[in-house]
C-alpha cells in the first residue's frame, strides 16, 4: 500500500481526499500544520505528499525548499488555490512534480497521482535505452535527460511532456491532445495556463536559445511539434 502526506488546513478538503484516494487502495495521513508535517515526515516514508501553499504557520513552498534539500526524490504535489503563472513556476522551479489549482476534482488528483507514481516505479536494468537527438539524449529505463552530455532536471510533468512530444515526434499535437495524454483524463480538468508554463520550462531546459527553439516547435493555431529525428533509430 502507497502511503501519502497530506498537509492541508482546510478538513473539509482533507478528509474527502483522504476518502478518495483511500477507496483506490492508499493510505493518507493528514497534516493540518508545517509543525505537525515535519514531524510526521521525519517518523515515517512516504510515496507522495500533497501540499498546500496557504498553511497557518507558514508556506508550503518553504517547506519543500526544506524537504529538498535532504530529499530529492519524493514527489511533491502542489494543492493550492494560486494559479498565477509566476506560483506555477516558482512551486516547479523549489522542486515541485506537478501542482493542481483549486477547486480541483478528485478524479483528476487520482490520476495524476498515479501517473507519477507509475513513473517513479518504472523498473531499472543495465540495457539502457537512449534516445538521442542531436546534444539531447534521453535514458528512458532511467528517466533521464542529458544535454551536451550533462544531465538536465526535469519534473514528472516535463518529463512526460518531453516524452509525449517524442513519441510523437513531426506531428502536430494540439494542446487537447498534450493535456489528455499528460494527465490521463479529460483536458478540461486542467488549468490551460499550466501547460504554457510546462513548455516554456521546457524549453528553457532542453532549447539552445528558447526564444528561438529548435526542437519543440509552435504551429501556429493548431499546437505544437517535436522537431527532429532521433539518431539511433531508436523507439520509445
Amino acid at each position: 500500500m502507497k502511503n501519502i502526506l497530506m498537509i492541508e488546513d482546510d478538513s473539509t478538503i482533507a478528509f474527502a481526499v483522504k476518502y478518495a484516494v483511500e477507496q483506490e487502495g492508499f493510505n493518507l495521513d493528514i497534516a493540518e500544520n508545517l509543525e505537525n508535517a515535519r514531524k510526521i515526515v521525519n517518523s515515517k516514508e512516504y510515496d507522495l505528499i500533497l501540499l498546500d501553499v496557504m498553511l497557518p504557520d507558514g508556506n508550503g513552498y518553504e517547506f519543500l525548499k526544506q524537504l529538498r534539500e535532504h530529499d530529492e526524490d519524493t514527489p511533491v504535489i502542489f494543492l493550492t488555490a494560486c494559479d498565477e503563472e509566476v506560483n506555477i513556476v516558482m512551486g516547479l522551479d523549489i522542486g515541485a512534480d506537478d501542482y493542481i489549482t483549486k477547486p480541483f476534482r478528485v478524479r483528476e488528483l487520482i490520476s495524476r497521482i498515479n501517473a507519477i507514481l507509475r513513473r517513479k516505479g518504472k523498473s531499472q536494468d543495465n540495457n539502457k535505452k537512449i534516445l538521442k537527438f542531436k546534444n539531447i539524449s534521453i535514458h528512458t529505463l532511467e528517466a533521464r535527460v542529458f544535454k551536451n552530455n550533462e544531465e538536465i532536471f526535469l519534473t514528472s510533468a516535463e518529463y512526460k511532456l518531453l516524452l509525449i512530444l517524442i513519441q510523437n515526434k513531426n506531428m502536430v499535437l494540439s494542446r487537447a491532445q498534450i493535456l489528455e495524454k499528460l494527465w490521463d483524463v479529460t483536458y478540461d480538468f486542467i488549468n490551460d495556463n499550466t501547460l504554457s508554463v510546462y513548455i516554456k520550462r521546457l524549453r528553457e531546459k532542453i532549447e539552445d536559445d528558447s526564444s528561438k527553439p529548435q526542437y519543440i516547435l509552435t504551429v501556429r493555431g493548431l499546437g505544437y511539434k517535436w522537431n527532429g529525428s532521433d539518431d539511433n533509430e531508436n523507439t520509445i
